[in-house]
């Protein structure tokens, strides 16, 4: 094993307002990774970035590939302030006993091996105007959409505090627009221009103009400051940044908001023509002739970005940025949520690029650990362990990773999907501060290592509340951990990995054989549902892209079978990056999970240009493939969880080729006596006929009702106390449940081909961990799809997971 290579950066200490510069640079390198395991697209992003202020994390921080194939290696990228332990470990049958781990390796002990971040995008310009060229008139020009903050933030900028202080359209701490003039060399407060406060989350056209005598400023077609200066003006020797500015050397005072626009002129435009522009709200591209550069930001996605005019000015995002959020004539609340809007068919719509000061999606550690799964191992869920201390205390810190079939072994009966993109959609904290013991982790993450770090995910917003629409792999996702928790201690629940971990070990102890893959794994080959028999989506599998499911729709047609132990299953639309390093989901209407700064009009994805939010929203409702849809959420305290009533006892899932023993009105799916575990929770899902009898609000303008498609059995029904929680309607209204029902089990042959299972809620599989008349409809289910158990494989259930007779309603 690699031992870890030192690293050092220094911090910052920049206001532009004073002096203050940062005390040394870096420029990062780093191997591209494999996302999930597979060979990625090369991107510029993904090596060495330009100098870039660094962020150092206290503590260990890690991660590795999401996926890898036995007998493929393992590459962990570490960063430790403190020394540590290396373990390589497959979970074992015991949920909640670490010693039940199958301990493949340790590594032994390795010394502390820091490693910075470095958040914030940017555009990068390498071609910068000539440093020492003295420059006889010009003119800064954008349209820019500033997020609320109290920090400087570059615009346009070829500006370098302290020494290279050249062009600078910027905003100030105060909010306000700010043009300064500078000679290349050090800060002139004399050439600084100041004007009105922008008025957050609205565009606001900024102009800063010199014609050899006179620095004028111009915000929204109005002249709001002047001045006459002599030359000489120079650019100076910093690079050229769109949204950012040079703070000793390395990109800094990152812009939090949206940019449309941007152009350096020649000479600046006359002042009619400044007014008529903002009046237009223009970012129409001016004659090439006339400008040193223009940038229509018209890509919408990837890292480059082309200028227009005809010195070649092209720019790269750095860490990325968020496309396809439209440009100031564009008003994204106007698009009605339903109907047939089409952004390439808009031609108000415009192009502007959103940029954070704590984006980041891709740590670009270099590897410090590597290990190669051997090829006699199991598949299953691994994680790299690391133990160390940490104020004196002992801490570990688990690396989770899926260790999928070799390509050469033959293919189980059972393909398990493991709910990845959940996983990742709800680490809102992925440089969360080091914690002992089990953790309890909220949509909103724990807390942050460092203040300034990234925090957010697709239920928590940017710092500075720009809404989360995309996330990125190479980053940690300790949220993924065994140890975690959706729920109080006493209550045990959790609805990620650890969740998910309850129907594999059921499965192990029944003796049957399966395989395990990742969301995007699923993604990028559908196709690999023709070599298995059934399906099974497990614990809350919640995000899915297009090609997943018309992947698994296509299997079902072919004759393929789905067990569905989810909730919330299928509700919200994902799609991935080319190369499979970041994650895209553009969440609506805040009442139901959306993000709040979030409009129609931002919810096309860059990925794909297609529509996103919810599934059945984009034209790929989960019922029409899996029988039900999602009827809402709860709380998952102490009584929280509901159970099942049996309904159909009659059918022969209740009988063959093993008697349950339910008659019609009894429970099943909780521990004896009733209590937790339960499996009606956090999140439900029910038939689409029952969410149009809880529809009696009027459908709204432009969407219709569909109907339920036929042959669908109800066998049983999910109760629970309707006063804790949100139910909803078909169009994510509220309303109250039909009867009490908050989940539905169903069988369902499928007229178009396929059999489904769907037991309606996140917490079914923790229920098969107590109840064994479950686990006997469970056997009974698979062996209608065709599996069966190999009793050798099988270990017997531990005696306290029965249940009595005893109904706890």
């Amino acid at each position: 094993m690699k031992k870890p290579p030192l690293s050092t950066e220094s911090r910052r200490e920049f206001i532009v307002q004073s002096a203050a510069g940062l005390l040394g640079a870096s420029a990062v390198g780093g191997t591209p990774v494999r996302a999930e395991g597979e060979p990625c697209r090369p991107a510029p992003d993904r090596g060495v970035i330009p100098p870039h202020r660094p962020l150092d994390l206290p503590g260990l921080h890690a991660y590795a590939e999401k996926s890898i194939a036995v007998g493929d290696p393992i590459r962990f990228r570490v960063s430790s302030t403190v020394p540590f332990e290396l373990s390589i470990c497959r979970l074992g049958p015991d949920i909640d006993d670490r010693s039940s781990d199958e301990v493949l390796e340790v590594t032994g002990d390795f010394p502390a091996s820091p490693q910075p971040i470095h958040p914030g995008s940017y555009v990068h310009v390498e071609r910068h105007l000539p440093p020492d060229e003295a420059i006889d008139s010009i003119a800064l020009e954008c349209w820019v959409r500033p997020w609320p903050t109290a920090r400087q933030q570059g615009l346009i900028t070829q500006f370098n505090e302290p020494d290279s202080c050249g062009l600078g359209l910027l905003i100030d701490a105060q909010g306000r627009a700010v043009f300064s003039l500078g000679d290349g060399g050090a800060f002139r407060a004399d050439r600084l221009l100041t004007g009105p406060a922008l008025e957050p989350k609205q565009w606001h056209h900024v102009v800063g103009t010199w014609d050899g005598r006179q620095q004028t400023l111009w915000v929204d077609g109005r002249r709001v400051a002047e001045q006459a200066i002599e030359g000489p003006v120079r650019p100076g020797s910093a690079p050229l940044r769109l949204g950012a500015m040079g703070s000793g050397g390395v990109a800094d005072v990152f812009l939090e908001g949206d940019l449309a626009g941007p152009t350096i002129h020649r000479t600046p435009p006359a002042p009619a023509a400044i007014r008529e522009r903002f009046d237009r709200r223009s970012t129409e591209p001016p004659d090439p002739a006339t400008v040193l550069a223009h940038w229509p930001l018209d890509e919408e996605n990837g890292d480059l970005v082309a200028d227009r005019g005809d010195q070649a000015r092209d720019g790269r995002i750095i860490n990325h940025g968020t496309w396809m959020i439209g440009g100031p004539r564009f008003d994204g609340s106007a698009i009605p949520r339903f109907g047939s809007y089409d952004p390439a068919q808009d031609p108000s719509r415009g192009h502007g690029l959103r940029l954070a000061s704590d984006d980041l999606y891709d740590c670009r550690w270099s590897v410090t650990h590597e290990a190669t799964i051997p090829e006699t191992a199991r598949p299953g869920l691994y994680v790299g362990r690391f133990r160390f201390e940490l104020d004196g205390e002992p801490h570990q810190y688990d690396v989770t990773f899926l260790v999928r079939r070799a390509a050469s072994s033959p293919p189980a009966p059972i393909l398990v999907l493991c709910s990845t993109s959940t996983w990742l959609a709800y680490g809102g904290t992925p440089f969360a501060r080091n914690a002992s013991g089990p953790q309890s982790w909220g949509t909103g993450g724990l807390t942050n290592s460092v203040e300034q770090a990234p925090a957010y995910c697709f239920y928590r917003d940017h710092h500075a509340g720009q809404p989360t629409y995309q996330l990125g792999m190479n980053m940690p996702w300790p949220v993924a951990g065994p140890d975690v928790l959706y729920s109080p201690p006493e209550v045990g629940y959790s609805h990620l990995m650890r969740g998910e971990r309850f129907t594999h070990v059921w499965l192990d102890e029944q003796g049957y054989s399966y395989d395990l893959v990742t969301d995007l794994d699923l993604h990028r080959n559908p196709e690999m549902l023709r070599d298995y028999r059934v399906l099974v989506l497990n614990g809350h599998s919640e995000y899915w892209s297009i090609p997943a499911f018309e992947g698994v729709d296509r299997f079902l047609t072919n004759g393929g079978g789905a067990i569905v132990l989810s909730g919330n299953t299928m509700f919200w639309r994902v799609s991935f990056s080319d190369d499979g390093s970041v994650v895209e989901c553009r969440k609506y209407d805040p009442s139901i999970g959306g993000r709040t700064d979030a409009p129609i009009g931002e919810l096309w994805h860059s990925h794909d240009r297609k529509r996103g939010s919810l599934m059945r929203e984009c034209g790929y409702p989960a019922w029409e493939v899996i029988g039900l849809e999602c009827l809402g959420w709860w709380g998952t305290g102490r009584g929280s969880f509901g159970v099942y009533r049996a309904d159909a006892t009659d059918h022969p899932l209740f009988h063959e080729p093993e008697p349950v023993g339910l008659e019609p009105g009894e429970t099943f799916g909780h521990a004896p006596g009733g209590g937790e575990p339960r499996a009606v929770g956090h999140e439900a899902d029910v038939r689409l006929a029952t969410l149009l009898e809880m529809t009696h609000h009027p459908v709204p303008d432009g969407a219709e009702l569909p109907e339920e498609p036929p042959g669908i059995t109800t066998l049983a029904r999910g109760i629970r106390d309707p006063a804790n929680g949100m139910s909803l309607d078909y169009f994510g209204r509220r309303s109250d449940p039909i009867d009490g029902t908050s989940a539905e089990v169903i069988y369902w042959e499928r007229p178009q081909g396929g059999k489904v299972f769907h037991a309606g809620a996140i917490a079914a599989g923790w229920a098969l961990s107590v109840d064994l008349r479950w686990g006997t409809l469970m056997r009974n289910v698979l062996a209608r799809l065709g599996v069966d158990p190999s009793p050798a494989r099988g270990t017997p259930p531990r005696a306290d997971r029965r249940v009595d007779r005893e109904d706890p309603s």
